[in-house]
């Protein structure tokens, strides 16, 4: 259930929901606006008729049901779009991100010579692969706490703050020690143990969608995360199964569009899992940006013939920097009117998270 407070309520009559909504056996999570608030009553087995009485309450403007299993991720909760924070780095802000780099850390310099090649470029952010979940246990596994050192390096010569992805509750420590933003693969979108762990993580996530999680079971993964106390979450689409054999996976652009109506959270677009070939990477990039996607994340690598892995879906840092100048204009185009962007601060309540929109 939301409530929706009345324009110019107090902070005692917040305060007395907030309570009130503890006492039904919910937790309240509370979205303060200029002028209003918003408390979703979050979890299940409370007392709902409870909630529905507080219609009555002074301060209270109505209670309205929330139509879908996911909540906290859900407009209904925050009209406003959200903006993550990686370091100096705004996703869902008024421009596209686009974040670049190998699939896996090979060595110092190949990806050093990455990071400067995408800097050059325009890229925004720096991902690469420490830590690689492989289908065949013969292929190339990433190089662990060697490739996160390493990823630490590039960020300090090159500012570019630096994504890279966890697979286990092992390695979260060592991860949010070197990296800026924790990315949840696409093979454990529903490893709920892992995700419960990254809620209660100071970093930013960015969550893939599975290969065949529909986008419900999407959003409902990056409820775990806000539900859990972890706000900064970024979806990322990547490409679904389908009977498509030209493709290694199909770019689902209609889930950007799903993804960013039902759900307040930015939407990135990984044309480079989406198709695995590099001569649709710049097709698929401004397609996805002209249906609204926050922003790309786009594998290069300095010779693609020679990479570990992904070498086929890989540009090289001549491609990547074409791709980016393609992307000038379409980036304007989609950017969002400023007056439409909430803030994104945060402010505590009484130990509930209260975020000015």
């Amino acid at each position: 259930m939301v409530i929706n407070m009345s324009p110019g309520y107090t902070d005692e009559q917040l305060q007395h929901i907030i309570d009130r909504v503890k006492e039904c056996g919910f937790t309240p999570h509370v979205t303060r606006g200029t002028e209003r608030a918003i408390v979703a009553a979050v979890g299940s087995g409370g007392n709902r008729t409870a909630i529905e009485a507080l219609q009555a309450a002074a301060g209270v403007d109505s209670v309205v049901p929330i139509a879908h299993p996911f909540k906290l991720v859900s407009r209904q909760v925050r009209g406003e779009r959200t903006r993550v924070y990686v370091r100096d780095v705004c996703i869902g802000g008024t421009e596209a991100v686009v974040i670049a780099g190998p699939c896996s850390v090979e060595s110092r310099e190949q990806l050093l010579a990455t990071a400067r090649g995408v800097k050059a470029a325009g890229a925004s952010m720096l991902r690469g692969g420490a830590y690689k979940p492989r289908t065949s246990p013969y292929d190339f596994q990433g190089l662990g706490l060697e490739a996160l050192k390493l990823l630490r390096e590039a960020r300090e010569e090159t500012g570019l703050p630096v994504v890279t992805e966890v697979m286990s509750t092992n390695d979260i420590e060592a991860i949010c020690e070197h990296a800026d933003m924790l990315q949840v693969g696409a093979r454990n979108m529903q490893n709920y143990d892992l995700l419960r762990h990254l809620a209660e993580c100071s970093k930013p996530v960015l969550l893939k969608r599975g290969p065949s999680a529909t986008v419900k079971e999407w959003l409902l993964a990056a409820e775990y995360l806000l539900a859990g106390g972890n706000q900064n979450v970024v979806l990322c689409e990547r490409g679904i199964k389908t009977f498509e054999t030209e493709t290694r996976n199909t770019l689902d652009l209609a889930a950007v569009a799903l993804a960013r109506e039902l759900s307040h959270l930015p939407v990135l677009a990984d044309p480079s899992h989406g198709t695995g070939r590099r001569d649709l990477i710049a097709s698929a990039s401004r397609a996805a940006l002209a249906i609204g996607a926050d922003g790309l994340i786009i594998e290069v690598h300095p010779c693609p013939e020679r990479a570990l892995s992904d070498g086929a879906q890989s540009l090289n840092l001549e491609e990547f920097s074409r791709l980016v100048q393609g992307l000038s204009a379409p980036i304007r185009a989609v950017a969002m009117p400023a007056a439409s962007v909430p803030t994104g601060d945060e402010t505590r309540m009484n130990g509930h998270s209260v975020y000015s929109v």
